[in-house]
């Protein structure tokens, strides 16, 4: 059984490949695959996506094969509470990295999210679904699907949901810290999604790349699991299987934003061409022992 994706993965080391949000967590596990001489990218402070020069700039100057677009402002509830900054970054931002990639004629890969989908629909949400998102992030997320597609023809819209990993927070690192105290913690059972590893993200994308397709794939890990699951999965496998989680729903859990109520997304596209990933369930006992210190036993 394969450890990640069903493809094997053989990168395509000759490539240059440039990724936006290079210190995030996806970008953090996509600038490894590479060597150095062949990945380069950009992040705050240095470059501000939101601004057209200085992304122009980053990007003519490295010429790369590939973009990876993965910088964007990921902050829901705040999205919610600036709609114009959310679309200044995620849209024109994306428009920004997409004229330039246009300009050096890379291939555009564009990280979306499940939060295009409203989350009505009782069922995951296929490629062919129409989007219709239900918070300010997801529209700017939606428009910045959009304007890539319409600005570069070799263009991959990414969509992959609750990620966790390395080089930025996560829901996984919100639950260890709220552990550490002695309240109980209180955690949704009405919003459902798939939880995704960046790790396995990034090979399912090195992948798509491989395979020289373009249009809109569903990457997420196998399996789905409501926040309530994945909060009671992650304190058991850290130790904390004493630790009380009190169920709530969405409605008793006031936000600034509204999240799809199913947040599911299926890999079809992506899945016709071999490219699938392991259950979430299997890759998160591996990101959590990533979080030990070595030789150290679960509390």
């Amino acid at each position: 059984m394969p450890t990640r994706c069903a493809l094997r993965c053989v990168w395509p080391f000759k490539l240059q490949i440039f990724i936006t949000g290079i210190r995030g967590q996806l970008g953090t596990a996509l600038a490894k695959r590479w060597s150095a001489a062949h990945v380069s990218g950009c992040d705050l402070p240095e470059c501000d996506i939101s601004q057209l020069q200085p992304t122009i700039d980053a990007v003519l100057a490295a010429r790369p094969q590939v973009v990876i677009h993965c910088a964007a402002w990921t902050d829901v509830d705040g999205c919610a509470r600036d709609p114009l900054r959310a679309y200044q970054i995620n849209a024109i931002g994306t428009q920004h990295v997409a004229l330039a990639a246009r300009a050096v004629g890379a291939r555009l890969i564009l990280l979306s999210s499940n939060e295009v989908f409203d989350g009505v629909q009782p069922a995951p949400y296929s490629e062919l679904d129409a989007p219709c998102p239900a918070n300010p992030y997801g529209w700017s997320k939606l428009a910045a699907e959009w304007t890539a597609q319409h600005i570069v023809d070799d263009c991959c819209v990414v969509r992959s949901s609750w990620l966790f990993g390395h080089g930025g927070r996560n829901f996984v690192h919100r639950i260890l810290e709220l552990a550490r105290s002695a309240a109980p913690l209180r955690v949704v059972t009405d919003e459902i999604g798939a939880p995704t590893a960046v790790e396995d993200l990034a090979d399912a994308i090195f992948s798509l790349i491989e395979s020289r397709a373009h249009g809109i794939f569903h990457l997420v890990n196998a399996g789905f699991a409501s926040r309530y699951e994945l909060a009671r999965a992650v304190l058991d496998l850290a130790g904390h299987s004493a630790t009380v989680i009190e169920p709530t729903l969405l409605a008793s859990y006031p936000r600034a934003s509204t999240p799809p109520r199913n947040g599911c997304l299926r890999n079809s596209a992506a899945a016709a061409i071999g490219i699938q990933l392991r259950p979430w369930q299997d890759a998160l006992p591996e990101f959590i022992g990533s979080l030990q210190p070595a030789g150290s036993a679960a509390r």
